[in-house]
């Protein structure tokens, strides 16, 4: 069933079939019954699995599915099961592959991993850490929730805005260093500071780890 919601649209899946038949069936609804949520503006798709434990694999297969479509963009994918409610771990990090264009906004709940780009014009928006492996040339903001702590890297820093917390960085041409090194900014006594990744362990003695990327 595909429900529209206030974030975009809501995917209950079938939790009690195979999980073969599961896939069969969602990309028949995408490419044959629902043509129409393929040609319109991007759209954040909320997963839901039901009672259906599911492997890391298993979930980017349905990913996959749902990516291919173009214009869709997975924003979550969950399960009602008490094991894989506990394997999300505190960070609740969200792992997802595109590329933010002009325009468009990735909002999350918790540690945000992009595998792509942040276009000018595109913007993070994030309650935890923010890492983009691709370039930032738009909008991040971590730790909207307060977080002082929160962290954005990027493998290259080149945005129009950061924020972390209520802090905002320094005007863009200010962050344009030349250096092809993965870097990171952080607040240190209320102010935006850019550093080395390499250096993320100063500040932060439990770093965020990335299993299966």
């Amino acid at each position: 069933m595909i429900k529209g919601v206030k974030e975009g649209l809501l995917f209950l899946l079938d939790d009690q079939c195979t999980f073969e038949a599961l896939l069969a069936e969602l990309q028949y609804k995408l490419e044959k019954t629902h043509q129409q949520l393929l040609t319109g503006p991007l759209v954040h798709i909320h997963v839901k699995l039901g009672a259906r434990s599911a492997t890391d694999e298993q979930k980017e297969q349905i990913a996959a599915i749902i990516r291919s479509q173009g214009n869709l963009m997975i924003s979550s994918i969950e399960s009602d099961t008490p094991s894989a409610q506990a394997s999300a771990g505190p960070n609740n990090l969200q792992i997802i592959t595109s590329i933010i264009r002009s325009g468009q906004t990735l909002t999350h709940d918790g540690d945000l991993l992009l595998i792509g780009d942040v276009n000018p014009g595109g913007t993070l928006l994030c309650t935890g850490d923010i890492y983009v492996m691709g370039a930032l040339r738009g909008m991040a903001h971590a730790g909207m929730n307060g977080r002082h702590d929160a962290v954005i890297a990027t493998s290259l820093m080149r945005p129009t805005q950061l924020r972390i917390a209520d802090v905002v960085s320094r005007p863009p041409e200010e962050w344009i260093s030349g250096d092809a090194a993965m870097e990171f900014a952080y607040l240190e006594e209320g102010q935006m500071q850019i550093d080395k990744l390499s250096q993320l362990f100063r500040i932060r003695h439990n770093p965020i780890t990335f299993k299966g990327v």
